[in-house]
């Protein structure tokens, strides 16, 4: 258990060290520093805290101040700047300063920092310096001119130690990068004359515990006037709810009594630390020492803590830079390797190869790899039997990723009997399972470290039992360290990275090449038989629909046949010129010779086709071939192809947008008095299957020399347009499902239809009327569906599966949602993923017909 003592100490019971600091609440000491005072005032500002020592700064006590509306005690206009400047607030981390502030109206002049804490918005205090310069930002920009011009990192750190130094006149000014095992190194140092240089000291872990590290990146800067003040309590201690301020972005906030202790250990009055973040992470601190008591006006250090931000952008900069290095490095590997190793080559068989390209790149003393059962090694590395013992350790690691450390008896405690020969090793896993690595090894190397004082040394035992102290000499402190090696750079861990994938794709180029053929076929084979069930029943459905919607509207069997035939036989040519040349784009040209020449022969001066060749994609080519094949029947029946004078003129044009216009204009036939009173089967295909299946548009006009036609097909569904030399390859055709006779009718007012197939949206509305429904909604595309749900009263629903680019789960979610009850159609098999997802909802398979609608609506409509 960890406690306080009287004097603030971290007091315990058990086994201790200094990492018990890591719990103390440092951001809630409920004590501000005494160069300034402090307020904190709710939303509505009524005053709720106020440090005691306000009564020094305004003349009134915190006592008389709390539960009191601000502006009864402050100028009214310093209260509206203080507003103001509250609204600039831009984070939850975020600061504002108001500098040189009029706060009673009675001439005192202030300078006030904002922040929002809780539920409290903080105001703190500090007497404004009338002597002070005010522009101290004017230096910051030639400062980090002159750092941007620097070279090294190490060149940049000992510039910026100079600089700070200069502007904040602190006796001593350092540097400190954190390292991996979160202790800190002073890697750069400007010090006053006859000022003791902390240069290359280590500072452990404990001396900047885990939440003194949160604040740092939260609170960038941070200055401790004086370690012999006292400060002044905050009032009250804690809200009404029991809960202390949170003083965490505080720059008043005091300090805590451990932390004063080791100051006054070091025989520093005053001390300022700056973060140092990289990319959100704290790289390190610029830590400024004082040997007498200090404070920096407000407006010094914003401009200190701007410094610090800038100086963090151009470290990453130079960081940045030597990690581009080490990738380019690693790129080049990878490039070598992959151009020098032959397809299917095996790892071990260019062992050498790879291993002395590593090298290149990452310095090793020894290597060794353990791949498809076979142990290779060249250098200093562990025998046979020690590296498979290692291999056992390395197979504990986290998978698919590189495993680094610069001292493998520490985690693998066998390992040490061999680290004169391998003490730090970097393993690259070069296969999935088993696994199989190639590893890196660096030898022993003796390291002293220069620690500032003993960091072993961090409990002192009192009267009161033991309690933690820091240590009270900084004195240059060796540690020898052994069993370990050179530590792995980031730069190489990263470099190992992409080898690391670059090994693996070498790997599975070669033991996956066979798989890969093998897995080809069978796909293959899976996908032919998926697209031809599918086309099959497309195929079937599309024919049901044409001879269901052809069967009213003939007078004989003999019509009805030529009819019929007629269609399918256009179908079947537009599926010809598809399949021709395995469904690339068709050329509109070819198809429209191909349809009137079944009429009228080979006499192409009745057809007239002027302008380019258009390829359209094959989900097009269906719809318009059916298209021209109605209007063909009906130049032969009525119109400019009955007798040997009249033709057909067709002019092919290309839109700005790279839409595509066709204009069909018949000339030379019988004269039209009137248009037709009544509509065909053929009419409805040629006005609707543009708009419904392409989003297109078509607009039909009797003239008396002949019907015109304009279609307009969006850019989409065009491959291309040929100005000489039309190709005549060809596209998929649009498939459609059946449907048959009638069994019985429900009561169906209102029925959504969902199906991007326009002769099947047709056949199906049909089919939905003669079982009972009223009205059916018919549309084509989860956009259309979700507003008729969104204004119409839907009692059913039945919804195709596929809507070409879309499918229509989102509005059986709606459906589901909205307790509508609904089925799918469709002419995939994929009815068991549709059942896991929606399970009360039936599937029909493509065709489908009255009767089989019939028991799927007598089995939903039963349940609800």
């Amino acid at each position: 258990m960890t406690g306080y003592d009287d004097n603030g100490f971290v007091a315990v019971d058990s086994s201790i060290d200094l990492s018990n600091c890591d719990r103390e609440p440092i951001h809630i000491l409920g004590r501000v520093q005494s160069f300034g005072a402090l307020l904190a005032v709710s939303a509505d500002w009524i005053i709720n805290h106020a440090s005691q020592n306000i009564d020094d700064f305004i003349g009134m006590k915190a006592e008389d101040l709390v539960g009191c509306p601000a502006g009864d005690h402050l100028d009214a206009k310093a209260v509206h700047d203080i507003r103001s400047k509250f609204q600039l607030l831009s984070s939850a981390d975020a600061v504002e300063r108001l500098l040189n502030v009029d706060l009673l109206g009675d001439g005192k002049r202030f300078d006030l920092m904002l922040h929002v804490a809780g539920r409290s918005i903080v105001i703190e205090i500090e007497r404004h310096d009338v002597d002070a310069k005010t522009d101290y930002i004017s230096f910051i920009r030639p400062m980090i001119d002159r750092m941007s011009a620097c070279h090294s990192v190490d060149e940049l750190s000992d510039l910026a130690a100079r600089q700070i130094r200069a502007l904040c006149e602190f006796d001593r000014v350092m540097i400190y990068r954190f390292e991996r095992d979160e202790s800190g190194t002073v890697v750069a140092e400007s010090a006053a004359p006859g000022v003791d240089s902390f240069l290359g000291l280590r500072y452990p872990a404990s001396d900047i515990p885990k939440q003194a590290r949160a604040l740092y990146r939260r609170n960038l800067l941070r200055m401790i006037s004086d370690v012999h003040d006292e400060g002044a309590a905050i009032f009250p201690p804690r809200s009404p709810e029991g809960v202390p301020l949170d003083l965490s972005l505080s720059a008043t906030r005091s300090v805590s009594r451990i932390h004063i202790e080791y100051l006054k250990n070091m025989g520093v009055n005053a001390s300022m630390s700056i973060s140092i973040l990289r990319r959100g992470e704290l790289w390190g601190l610029f830590a400024c020492h004082h040997y007498s008591p200090r404070v920096l006006p407000v407006a010094l250090r914003g401009a200190l803590e701007l410094f610090g931000q800038l100086f963090s952008y151009v470290l990453d900069q130079k960081l940045s830079d030597a990690e581009a290095v080490h990738r380019l490095k690693a790129q080049r590997l990878h490039d070598h390797l992959m151009t020098q190793l032959a397809e299917g080559a095996r790892i071990a068989d260019s062992f050498d190869q790879i291993t002395d390209a590593i090298g290149q790149v990452i310095p090793y003393d020894g290597v060794a790899a353990w791949v498809d059962g076979e142990f290779l090694a060249k250098g200093q590395t562990p025998s046979r039997e020690e590296l498979l013992s290692l291999v056992r350790f390395l197979n504990t690691t986290s998978p698919s990723q590189v495993y680094s450390t610069d001292c493998i008896g520490a985690q693998w405690p066998v390992a040490s009997h061999y680290a004169e020969r391998a003490a730090g090793l970097l393993s690259l896993p070069v296969s999935r399972t088993p696994r199989d690595f190639i590893v890196l090894f660096r030898k022993e190397l003796a390291q002293t470290v220069t620690w500032a004082g003993n960091p072993e040394k961090p409990v002192e035992w009192g009267p009161n039992g033991a309690r933690l102290s820091p240590r009270e000499s900084f004195e240059e402190w060796k540690q020898i360290t052994r069993g370990c090696s050179a530590p792995w750079s980031d730069g190489e861990i990263r470099a190992a990275e992409s080898l690391r994938l670059t090994l693996l794709e070498v790997v599975l180029r070669m033991t996956d090449i066979v798989m890969k053929e093998r897995d080809r076929a069978q796909q293959q084979q899976e996908l032919l038989i998926s697209e031809l069930n599918h086309r099959v029943r497309n195929i079937l459905n599309l024919v049901r629909g044409l001879i269901g919607q052809t069967s009213g509207k003939t007078t004989s069997v003999e019509a009805f046949i030529e009819t019929v035939g007629g269609r399918i036989h256009a179908l079947s040519r537009a599926h010809d010129q598809i399949t021709r040349k395995q469904w690339d784009p068709a050329s509109i040209k070819a198809l429209l010779r191909a349809e009137v020449e079944a009429y009228v022969g080979v006499d192409t001066d009745r057809l007239q086709l002027q302008g380019p060749d258009v390829l359209l994609h094959p989900n097009a080519f269906t719809a318009i071939a059916l298209v021209f094949h109605e209007l063909t029947t009906n130049a032969v029946k009525y119109g400019s192809l009955t007798d040997q004078h009249g033709k057909v003129v067709v002019e092919i044009h290309e839109g700005e947008d790279g839409s595509l216009a066709i204009d069909w204009r018949e000339v030379g036939g019988p004269p039209i008095s009137e248009p037709p009173v009544s509509k065909g089967f053929g009419s409805v295909v040629i006005e609707r299957s543009i708009p419904h299946e392409l989003k297109g548009d078509v607009a039909l006009r009797f003239t008396p020399t002949g019907l015109n036609v304009h279609i307009l097909i969006p850019p989409p569904h065009i491959a291309a347009f040929r100005y000489e030399a039309p190709d005549t390859r060809a596209p998929k055709p649009v498939q459609q499902r059946p449907r048959t006779a009638d069994t019985g009718s429900f009561a169906l007012p209102s029925v959504l239809l969902v199906e991007d197939n326009m002769i099947i949206a047709i056949d199906s509305e049909d089919l939905l009327k003669k079982v009972g429904a009223e009205t059916v909604y018919a549309v084509s595309n989860v956009k259309a569906a979700m507003r008729v749900l969104d204004n119409e009263n839907v009692d059913f629903a039945l919804l195709d599966v596929n809507l070409g680019l879309e499918t229509s789960e989102p509005v059986a979610e709606r459906l589901v949602a909205a307790g509508i009850p609904f089925c799918f159609a469709t002419g995939y098999g994929d009815s068991n993923s549709l059942a896991a997802r929606f399970p009360d909802a039936p599937v029909l398979q493509k065709p489908f017909d009255h009767s089989t609608l019939t028991v799927v609506l007598e089995t939903i409509l039963s349940r609800h």
